[in-house]
This record gives structure tokens, C-alpha cells and sequence, in this order.
């Protein structure tokens, strides 16, 4: 069993911070607040006031939070400096990888692996979310008793950076997918055919997929872009910054992305 300190205990850590304390890790997770606090304590874990608390005496640290800004912003040198050398720092944000980059650059004592999540917090309170890994073989290793804790299947895919270049590409097909779904409901009010047909029925044809199931059970492209535009366009977004820093494109995904987020 591990140490293992977490930031960010949200819709998507809380269920992490579950799994790791239902699986035997000694776990520690930050919270500012007295309710925070007390929320993590009904996961099983020990809540702390303090960052450096996270991570004192940790063989592993996970950041779970929603952007690169808050990242960066919350993972800085004072707390990587409090982690002990030899640690592994895992980060499941789905971002750039010029951020984790970045974090191995502020703390060589540290082995960095980007692990960004493919499901949501049903699939992590499951045990089955996919986990796109990037690092260190050896650093890949280390992690994996926590990686395991609440991911299935974990994908090692390459070096740092290698996990969030899989996973942007991954939500840039999705949103590609739903464009093409929204572009065939609309051809299919012009031949005078209900979505809710089309939705029903294509399930069962070669044009199957896992984005038409989610519409399907949303009951039209509209409301499944409701639901999940902004967890998509922040991804979508942060993609197309990323290429662009590369010095290339999304081609022929642009118009149909646009068209699955919407605009």
C-alpha cells in the first residue's frame, strides 16, 4: 500500500479518493473548508487545511482539477518542494502538455506522468476508467498500484506529454463523432424522418459508435451538446492551442468539431 496525497476531490476526485482508501492506500486530501474537510473524511480519507499536508511524506501525489491555469496555479514550487524526492506526481487534468512539462521543469526531484481520464465519475467509482498514461517507464510503474486503485484499462501510450496528446485527439474525434450525428438529424428532417427514429435505429447499423449511443440516450444531438459541450469545448479549445504551438492543424475535423459543439 502507498502514501498518497490528493488535490482536488471534485466530481471526478472524490470517487478516486474512495477507490484509493477502499483499496488500503493511507490517503491525505486538501480541503479549505470545514465541509470540504469533512467530505473527504466520509471518503475514507484523512482531509488536511494545508498543500504542503498533501504531500508530506507521500510516495505519490494526484492532481485532479479541471484546467492548466488551476494547475499551475495550485501545484507550485512551495508544494513541489514539500514532496518528497523520489515521488511520483501524477495529473489527470486534461490539458496541454506543455504542463506537465512544465511541472517536471520546476521539480527534478520528481518523476511527472500525465494520466487524463476517458469517462466520468460513474466509471472511476466503478473501477473502469480509462486512463491515457504518459511518463517514465519506470515512474508508469510506480504509479500503478494508485493508477489501478480506479482505472481499467491503463494505457501507457509514450513519454510525458504522450497521455494528454492521446486524450485531446480522443474528445477531438468525439466532438467530431457528434457533429456528424447533428449533421445527419438535420438530413433526416429534410427526408422527413424523426431524430428520435434515427437515434433508435442506427445503434443497430455499421454507423454504431459509442458518441451515438450517449445521444441516443440523450434523445437528440441537441441535449447530449447541453449536457457535455463545455467538458468537450474546454478540451477542444485547449487542442487547438496545442497543434497550433506545433504548427499544425485540425484539417478536416474543424468544421465538423464546430459543428458537434454547436456553433
Amino acid at each position: 500500500m502507498m502514501r498518497v496525497g490528493v488535490i482536488g476531490a471534485g466530481r471526478m476526485g472524490a470517487p478516486m479518493v474512495r477507490r484509493l482508501a477502499e483499496a488500503g492506500h493511507q490517503v491525505r486530501v486538501l480541503g479549505r473548508t470545514e465541509e470540504k474537510r469533512r467530505a473527504v473524511a466520509e471518503l475514507g480519507a484523512t482531509p488536511v487545511a494545508d498543500a504542503a499536508q498533501v504531500a508530506d511524506g507521500a510516495e505519490a501525489v494526484v492532481i485532479c482539477l479541471f484546467t492548466d491555469e488551476q494547475v499551475r496555479t495550485v501545484v507550485d514550487t512551495a508544494l513541489l518542494a514539500a514532496v518528497p524526492a523520489g515521488a511520483v506526481l501524477i495529473v489527470h487534468t486534461t490539458g496541454s502538455p506543455r504542463t506537465v512539462e512544465h511541472l517536471r521543469a520546476l521539480a527534478p526531484h520528481l518523476d511527472v506522468v500525465d494520466a487524463p481520464v476517458s469517462g466520468g465519475p460513474h466509471d472511476i467509482a466503478a473501477g473502469q476508467v480509462t486512463l491515457f498514461v504518459g511518463g517514465p517507464d519506470d515512474a508508469v510503474r510506480r504509479a500503478q498500484p494508485v493508477l489501478t486503485a480506479y482505472g481499467s484499462p491503463v494505457l501507457h501510450v509514450g513519454a510525458l506529454g504522450a497521455g494528454q496528446k492521446v486524450k485531446l485527439i480522443n474528445n477531438t474525434l468525439f466532438a467530431a463523432q457528434i457533429g456528424l450525428l447533428a449533421e445527419a438529424a438535420q438530413l433526416a428532417d429534410s427526408l422527413g424522418l424523426a431524430e428520435s427514429a434515427l437515434l433508435e435505429a442506427l445503434p443497430h447499423g455499421s454507423g454504431a459508435s459509442r458518441a451515438l449511443d450517449n445521444v441516443a440516450r440523450a434523445g437528440s444531438t441537441a441535449a447530449f451538446v447541453a449536457a457535455v459541450g463545455e467538458f468537450i469545448g474546454k478540451d477542444v479549445a485547449v487542442i487547438r492551442q496545442t497543434v497550433a504551438e506545433l504548427g499544425t492543424d485540425l484539417g478536416a475535423l474543424n468544421a465538423v468539431v464546430d459543428a458537434g459543439l454547436g456553433r
